[in-house]
């Protein structure tokens, strides 16, 4: 069970005794919701995603470190990856005075640790295609459009069951897509999104959203009407919301029923 369904529970104090008490009648709860079990291979696929997301955001915080010394320095580069190989170039090549001998050793030390971690997440993001091939669910997801081998992969790892979720709305709530409700005698309050749930899976559709709404100002949204319609009235990171949400939704459909992916039929023309 998740702690903060039984936390309730607790009457006074926290101890061993008191634990086991909320816990004994948590667990007796009709409503009760409990955490499945996961198999040996998602755990591992877990792992692998995991550590995947801690290098990133090491190699993030790495990034921003050497633009950070080099800009007291005065040298600063574009935003991108671009403009970051410029600035490992300058590093290593060692011809630029305005860095001195004792800044240039920890620079260079950055940039090492840098390209390590890149190198890292290249051969994790290779395990993630590896395992995406071969694994029949994610081979589905993958399908959808916004989804690809990182999130088919982490959704088949997260998800023991899907049939656990009464409805696609269900599974989209415990991702933190749907809005909170402050509702109370009969009148519907809805905010901003819950964010409840796994916020790695949250974050990855919420970029798959973002990466289609990027393909269709490009290419044109008279093939997605839903999405053309509601980019004319919501800005665009409100637009990916909700099409993070509608992804979700029908993410767990395939998942529950076991079919593939069918185009719309707006698509399909």
């Amino acid at each position: 069970m998740p702690p903060a369904y039984v936390r309730p529970y607790v009457k006074r104090h926290k101890n061993d005794a008191t634990d086991a008490e909320a816990i004994c009648e948590a667990v007796q709860r009709p409503g009760m919701r409990f955490v499945p079990v996961k198999t040996p291979d998602q755990q591992a696929g877990l792992m692998l995603h995991r550590t995947r997301h801690l290098f990133v955001r090491q190699r993030t915080a790495v990034s921003n470190s050497i633009r950070a010394y080099l800009a007291e320095i005065g040298i600063v580069a574009p935003v991108g990856r671009r403009g970051l190989d410029d600035l490992l170039r300058l590093i290593a090549e060692g011809t630029d005075q305005r860095i001195l001998p004792p800044a240039r050793s920890c620079l260079v030390a950055l940039a090492i640790q840098l390209n390590a971690l890149r190198e890292q997440i290249r051969i994790l993001d290779k395990r993630i295609l590896d395992w995406q091939r071969t694994n029949e669910m994610a081979k589905r997801l993958v399908a959808l459009p916004g989804v690809g081998p990182a999130l088919a992969t982490a959704l088949v790892a997260s998800v023991p069951d899907a049939k656990v979720f009464r409805s696609g709305r269900d599974f989209s709530a415990w991702v933190g897509l749907v809005p909170k409700q402050n509702s109370t005698g009969g009148k519907a309050r809805l905010g901003n999104i819950s964010k409840q749930g796994d916020r790695y899976l949250r974050s990855l559709f919420a970029a798959g959203a973002l990466a289609v709404i990027k393909y269709a100002k490009q290419h044109g949204t008279e093939h997605r009407p839903w999405l053309a319609k509601l980019l004319e009235r919501r800005p665009t990171k409100v637009a990916a919301v909700a099409l993070a949400n509608k992804l979700a939704r029908m993410a767990w459909a395939m998942m529950a029923s076991g079919q593939t992916h069918r185009e719309p039929v707006a698509l399909a023309r």
